[in-house]
């Protein structure tokens, strides 16, 4: 019965890092969109707005600027901190207009799937001349169930 059970879990893993990777995509697919519409140069919150824009197209549920609590022994701040974009309940889009992405933008995205509790972040800089040098996907270790 034991090996049912694991059969089950790696199943439904694997069902969840494919639900993930469409969400990734799809998100990565409208980015790709708006910065062909846009270029780079433009503030973060263009992006942000085009990205919102473009995501239904595609098929995906997304929050703008979601708060992400933050607790901490007595202290509980439901608004510590807001992620730029959360796709499906699953992503967190964390968006950047910057020269460089440094690794403080992905500590950052890195804190904040580790409060938020979901498995997967993107890291999407505009400000590049290809989108694909300006981003980066991260899984946190545990996948949990996705819902488009």
């Amino acid at each position: 019965m034991s090996e049912k059970v694991l059969t089950t879990e790696i199943t439904e893993d694997a069902e969840n890092r494919h639900a993930i990777n469409c969400l990734t995509d799809a998100v990565i697919g409208a980015a790709i969109e708006v910065h062909r519409a846009l270029g780079p140069g433009l503030l973060e919150s263009a992006y942000e707005l085009y990205l919102c824009r473009e995501l239904p197209f595609r098929g995906a549920r997304f929050e703008r600027q979601k708060p992400i609590p933050l607790n901490s022994k007595d202290v509980k701040l439901d608004r510590g901190y807001r992620a730029d974009v959360v796709v499906g309940d699953a992503v967190l889009v964390e968006l950047k207009a910057v020269e460089t992405l440094l690794p403080i933008h992905e500590a950052q995205l890195l804190r904040y799937l580790r409060l938020s509790g979901l498995p997967a972040g993107l890291l999407i800089n505009f400000n590049v001349r290809l989108l694909k040098q300006g981003n980066k996907r991260r899984l946190l270790d545990s996948v949990r169930s996705v819902a488009f």
